[in-house]
Parts: C-alpha cells; sequence; structure tokens
C-alpha cells in the first residue's frame, strides 16, 4: 500500500487535473455544445494570452516572487508593436520585436530592482504596474490602434482540425508550455529556478548564482509578456491600451489553480495550463448557461482561495 502511495503523483500535482475534468463533465450536462470539438478550440482561443502570460508569472512564482505588472505590460508591448508599425510603416516582424524588447526591458528592470536594490517583488511590480499603464496610455493617446499590417495577425488565423477551427497562437502557447516545462524539468538552469524558491540562501552557499538566477527569470518572463502581446493583437487585430487590466490576476489564478505554490519552490509547469484552462473551462461554461460575467468571477474568486488554502494545508502537513 505504502509502495503504491509512493508511486502515485502528490495530490498537489493530481489535484488541477480532477478539477479540469470535473468541470468538463459537469457542463457537459449543462449544455450540449459543451463537449464539441469546436467549443474547445473557442477556450483554447480565449485562454491563449492569458496562459502566454502565465507561464512567465510561473517562473516569477516558483521563485517565491510575484509580478502584478505582467497584464499592463503586455498591453504596452502591444501598444508599441502596433504603434511602430502604424506610425514608421515597419514590417511586422521587425514591429513585433520592437513590442518584446519594450515587455523584456520591463522584465529586466524588475529583476534589478529585486535583486540589486532588494525591494520586495509586490512592491517593485505594483509600481512598475502603473508605470506600464501610463505609458501605455500616453503613448497611444488611450487610443485603439488599428491600422496594422497583416502579418501581425498570422497567430490569429485559423487552421482545420476535425471539424473544429485551431487558432495557430494555440498551437504556439502549447509549443512554449512544452518547452519551458522541458526546460525546467531537464536542464541545471531550470533547476536552478527551483532551487532558489526553496532556499535562496542554501543555494548561494552552493554556488549558485542567485542574482543571477533572479534577473534571468524576470527577463525571461517579460519575453513572455511580450509573445502574449503579439498574440493579443493577433486575436483582436489591433492595440488596444485598454487591455491588460485583468491578465494579471487572470495570470496568478491559473498559476495557483495549476498547483505552483505561492511559496516558491514548488510547481510544475504544465499544471499552470491546466489552471488556466480550468478557469476558461468555467468562464465557457457559465456563459453558455446564460450565468451573468459577474459570477463568473465570483467563481474564479473562490476557485483561487480554495487552491490557495489547499497549497497552506498541504505545506503544514508536509512539517
Amino acid at each position: 500500500m505504502n509502495s503504491l502511495k509512493a508511486k502515485l503523483p502528490p495530490i498537489g500535482t493530481l489535484g488541477p487535473a480532477i478539477a479540469l475534468i470535473l468541470a468538463c463533465a459537469f457542463f457537459s450536462f449543462q449544455h450540449e455544445r459543451f463537449l464539441t470539438l469546436q467549443n474547445f478550440s473557442l477556450i483554447l482561443q480565449q485562454v491563449m494570452v492569458v496562459g502566454t502570460i502565465a507561464i512567465g508569472q510561473t517562473l516569477i512564482i516558483l521563485t517565491a516572487g510575484i509580478d502584478l505588472s505582467c497584464g499592463m505590460v503586455m498591453a504596452l508591448g502591444s501598444i508599441v508593436m502596433t504603434k511602430v508599425a502604424a506610425d514608421y510603416g515597419l514590417s511586422a516582424p521587425v514591429a513585433i520585436l520592437c513590442g518584446i524588447a519594450v515587455t523584456t526591458l520591463f522584465g529586466l528592470i524588475n529583476g534589478l530592482l529585486v535583486t540589486r536594490i532588494k525591494l520586495p517583488p509586490f512592491i517593485v511590480t505594483l509600481g512598475t504596474l502603473n508605470i506600464a499603464f501610463a505609458v501605455t496610455q500616453l503613448y497611444s493617446r488611450a487610443q485603439t490602434v488599428t491600422n496594422i499590417p497583416d502579418g501581425m495577425n498570422l497567430l490569429g488565423e485559423t487552421f482545420g482540425l476535425g471539424g473544429a477551427r485551431v487558432a495557430y497562437g494555440t498551437v504556439l502557447m502549447l509549443g512554449l508550455y512544452l518547452v519551458m516545462w522541458l526546460w525546467l524539468r531537464e536542464t541545471a538552469p531550470g533547476r536552478h529556478v527551483y532551487a532558489v524558491g526553496n532556499n535562496p540562501e542554501a543555494t548561494r552557499l552552493t554556488g549558485i548564482p542567485t542574482e543571477r538566477v533572479l534577473l534571468t527569470v524576470y527577463a525571461l518572463a517579460g519575453v513572455f509578456y511580450g509573445i502574449a502581446s503579439m498574440l493579443a493583437v493577433a486575436r483582436t487585430g489591433a492595440g488596444d491600451p485598454n487591455a491588460g487590466q485583468t491578465e494579471n490576476l487572470d495570470a496568478i489564478t491559473a498559476v495557483v489553480l495549476g498547483g505552483t505554490s505561492l511559496f516558491g519552490g514548488r510547481g510544475i509547469l504544465l499544471g499552470t495550463l491546466v489552471g488556466a484552462l480550468i478557469v476558461g473551462v468555467f468562464r465557457n461554461g457559465l456563459t453558455l448557461m446564460g450565468v451573468s460575467s459577474v459570477y463568473q468571477i465570483l467563481v474564479t474568486g473562490i476557485l483561487v482561495i480554495l487552491a490557495v488554502a489547499t497549497d497552506q494545508m498541504s505545506r503544514k502537513g508536509g512539517r
């Protein structure tokens, strides 16, 4: 019995998957359209932006940090790439790289403030959230940017698969999850991320440059926010200065629901994908049932509290 228990994955790993299956089962009985391939494709399209942001958020939370600025940094990246394309006639690849460069810079600034000045990540990213919001509004003049090259819409286009239409952006998001999961699991730099989250002082004493690891994590998170900017533009066909105002909380929700501990050092990246899908499934299912969006937000909040409470209890039980 003990050997069987030892072979089973921890509940923190199985829990999100079980919750996703139960949610799908529930909504399949509530609406006949829920279990269609087209609807699942739609759910993936709806979560691809937040899901990509959540990759960067997971890396930061694994180091026992948090990034409140991720949503607004993503919005700034989308405005930069659409504005430089519209105003200066730059090609789509060059404009996209400009946007990703800006989001990476914000990630690097966050990392420098955390590692060099030793400011708490919560305070640092709360400050950069407001800075990114102000810069976004000023640079865009609070106007949506629509005159963009066709190349920036490519990832929003779809292809046929089993009777459903799948967006290319969805495939990119899933590919990013696979690559980063392997990086965290199979490489020394990836394992260093977990080590810093578990015990930064002990990690430093073993010779691992903890400040460099943290700086890399925040900069890499900025890259993912830039990729999310690209996906947001591709999905909507425009740069929206009012985007990103809830994506930070949605991304944190996905990470927490996916089983990553807010205390750092524990979690699986693929769990974050499951967490993002849980949120997407609930919102999609409740929409099909005709439930008000206010109740969708209420359910999401309850799920987050339950996930954090479970994490807290598991930590106490492991002591």
